[in-house]
């Protein structure tokens, strides 16, 4: 049977009901213990959302049911959850204990359009009994090909493991994939690799700290499934943004051991991951899909939320049909209260169950939808989740857009957010890699001006929500495209092996293959992209704003020019960790600039830069101020910019050659320096050269100017002077 459908067919098992016993209708799922209602031994509340059913009960196998066994109608006890509250259905139920598989049942409900194969279709509905998840459920197992809801204990010895709480100002995202981390690594043992528990072994957390990120990011954890249309490839949903359970871990990324132990093993990986992270001041932050679920579109399967109010957990347009502004088959309808607080509380559980650290919200505008279907900053989930005590301190991050009408937000979300920044992103593919295309073939460069609002923390997207910027995330690559590696090594996707004939994925990239389309061993095309890889991540550490690394591109992580890599569980995705000399640099320089950013950072006051405190000075070739000419001149492609903060112990000067020349060029003139100090607040007379990104680059290093010096940038590179 597979696990799109769901029938129980009848089931011919014991009722249990305590008579006459009291039952809440809070906290949703089961509860030991409800203020208010005596407690009874060996029995929980249970309550359940669902308001598309006119009665519901609960099947269930006695505690400790083998990890390993699928429940027979002889195993099932079921109990009425006679008391219906606002559309909340609860009961007091003996005997569902932890280890117990259990699962929904709605009575003589008639679900529009559904077969008995658990599949909508166009002909009328038919009344059928079938297993549905309690969305609130601790953990999913899969047994016979049916999904239960089960119960683990949440206990955890955490040895007082403390949450690092790293500044926003101080942290460095590094977005990793759980397998694909750790999946090739040699130093790991191999039954560790693709795991939790990889992610976490002592090689591993050596890299991270040795790379100097703050905070990983790890791609949906939460349960989920492959889409149908994979499993009829032999695909799967490699990324994981197909939610089954907004509230337990996905099992297939525990060791093969803690899944033959059974869900409680699997929460225990999890939480030791989280702890050995924290443990080497490392936070750990969660891609999470609320804005749709696994139950697909109108075709789709029903495991959960269809079954028990499709109408109110769903999007609907006027009509009654799915209104998705996800591009997934349905959007969570966050107009209705109860998924709000649905989501808060799953939030609520990962912060404080699982340590977790903070969010990044992926289609976040779904989720802010008004009844009228338009975005508002003022939705009621960013007020229940900036209002919420439990979720006080956590980062929260949107992807701020959706495919709906008006769905780009971008500098929108308000005070308390930070919003992944695609200007940014766009902005610094433009300048270092297309732009670097259009000239080589005879056209032209954009300015810098562009350049220079996204180096200073694209305030002017950001001003008008009252934010500083913090609230951009930089990125340049995602999970969500080409890395790094192949936005340099390609000028066309290559999507083949995901099966859709290449028309998936984005087709405009602002990428460029310098010379050759893809892998190629011609040495100067190679250096050539080497260093514009060089280029973009500079760019990327030396900005102001939040920087997030897409795990793999410090190394030259290549996909093949795959840029939508979401059903490759395999070497397409995986990172391989042989490194040749050119990664090898790739690495050295990234590690550099993030020791370099956060040695400036630490010499600036606290509140920098969320408040207006520092000084971003831009200069031209000449070491003199920019003009509105030069600014708006798109064959000006040098820029200087002097960087820091009055009384601050560290002053940095950064020069940017987008042009495909070696330009000589005058540091800024010391008339123009006044008041400027270096140093231990001395007054500023000599940079020396920190880093540059050319071929040779690094033989340069230490070389002293005084200001008004004259020096020389190669083309297409990066200098970097302290002062």
């Amino acid at each position: 049977m597979s696990v799109t459908s769901q029938p129980t067919g009848s089931i011919p098992v014991q009722l249990r009901h305590v008579s006459g016993h009291r039952s809440r209708p809070f906290p949703l799922g089961v509860a030991e213990s409800v203020l208010g209602v005596a407690e009874v031994d060996g029995a929980v509340n249970l309550a359940v959302y669902a308001p598309g059913v006119a009665a519901l009960d609960v099947v269930f196998t006695d505690a400790g049911f083998p990890v390993d066994a699928v429940p027979s109608p002889e195993d099932l006890h079921r109990a009425p959850l006679f008391d219906v509250t606002d559309h909340v259905h609860h009961g007091t139920v003996p005997g569902l204990g932890y280890g117990s598989l259990y699962a929904l049942v709605a009575r003589d409900r008639r679900i529009p359009g559904v077969s008995r194969t658990g599949r909508r279709t166009s002909g009328r509905g038919k009344v059928l009994p079938q297993l549905l998840l309690d969305p609130y459920g601790d953990a999913v197992v899969e047994r016979g090909g049916v999904f239960w809801s089960t119960r683990v204990s949440g206990d955890f010895e955490w040895n007082g493991a403390a949450k690092p709480h790293t500044p926003l100002r101080d942290t460095i995202i590094y977005e990793a994939h759980v397998i694909g981390q750790t999946k090739l690594h040699p130093g790991i043992p191999e039954e560790l690799r693709g795991t939790y528990a990889g992610l976490a072994h002592p090689v591993m957390l050596e890299y991270l700290t040795y790379l100097g990120v703050t905070a990983v990011e790890l791609l949906p954890v939460h349960h989920h499934r492959d889409e149908d249309h994979l499993q009829a490839e032999g695909l799967q949903n490699y990324w994981g943004y197909n939610t089954v359970s907004f509230f337990a871990p996905h099992p297939g990324y525990a060791t093969a051991a803690a899944q033959a132990a059974g869900p409680r093993a699997v929460q225990d990986e999890f939480k030791g991951m989280v702890k050995l992270l924290h443990e080497a001041g490392i936070e750990v932050l969660l891609d999470v899909v609320y804005n749709h679920t696994a139950e697909e579109g109108p075709g789709g399967p029903t495991f959960c939320w269809r079954g028990l109010g499709d109408e109110h957990y769903y999007r609907h347009d006027a009509a009654g049909r799915y209104l998705d502004t996800t591009g997934c088959g349905n959007a969570l309808n966050f107009n209705d209260p109860q998924v709000v607080r649905m989501t808060v509380d799953s939030l609520r559980r990962w912060v404080t169950d699982f340590q977790i650290d903070g969010f990044r919200f992926d289609l976040a505008v779904t989720m802010c939808r008004d009844g009228a279907h338009h975005y508002t900053n003022r939705h009621p989930f960013l007020v229940a989740v900036q209002a919420d005590p439990v979720l006080a301190g956590t980062k929260l991050i949107a992807e701020p857009w959706d495919v709906g009408i008006g769905g780009w937000k971008t500098g929108h979300f308000p005070a308390g957010w930070s919003d992944w920044n695609d200007r940014f992103r766009d902005v610094v593919r433009d300048f270092w890699v297309a732009d670097r295309g259009a000239m080589e073939h005879g056209g032209q460069g954009g300015s810098t001006a562009r350049l220079a609002d996204s180096l200073s923390g694209s305030a002017g997207l950001f001003e008008a929500s009252g934010r500083s910027a913090l609230a951009s995330v930089n990125l340049v690559t995602a999970h969500d495209g080409f890395t790094l590696a192949d936005l340099v090594s390609y000028n066309e996707k290559h999507n083949e092996a995901n099966r859709e004939d290449n028309r998936d994925g984005n087709s405009h990239n602002r990428s460029y293959n310098h010379g050759a389309e893809g892998p190629t061993e011609d040495v100067d095309i190679l250096e050539s992209r080497a260093q514009t890889a060089r280029n973009v991540m500079a760019t990327l550490l030396l900005s102001l704003g939040v920087p997030m690394i897409t795990a793999g591109d410090e190394i030259g992580r290549s996909q093949g020019g795959n840029n939508n890599a979401y059903c490759q569980n395999n070497g397409i995705s995986w990172t391989d960790w042989d490194l040749d000399e050119r990664q090898e640099r790739m690495l050295a320089t990234t590690r550099r600039l993030i020791a370099v950013r956060k040695a400036f950072l630490a010499g600036q006051p606290y509140s920098y830069p969320a408040r207006d405190l520092g000084y971003l000075k831009w200069f031209n070739e000449e070491g003199q101020p920019m003009t509105e000419a030069a600014w708006a001149d798109s064959g000006h492609r040098l820029l200087q910019l002097l960087i820091g903060v009055p009384g601050g112990r560290s002053t940095g000067l950064i020069v940017f050659n987008g042009g495909l020349e070696t330009v000589p060029f005058r540091l800024p003139v010391p008339e123009e320096l006044r008041g400027i100090t270096g140093e231990h607040g001395a007054e500023l007379q000599a940079f020396t050269l920190q880093l540059s990104t050319a071929l040779h680059g690094e033989l340069r290093r230490g070389a002293l100017f005084a200001p008004g010096d004259r020096d020389k940038i190669e083309a297409s590179s990066i200098t970097l002077y302290s002062v």
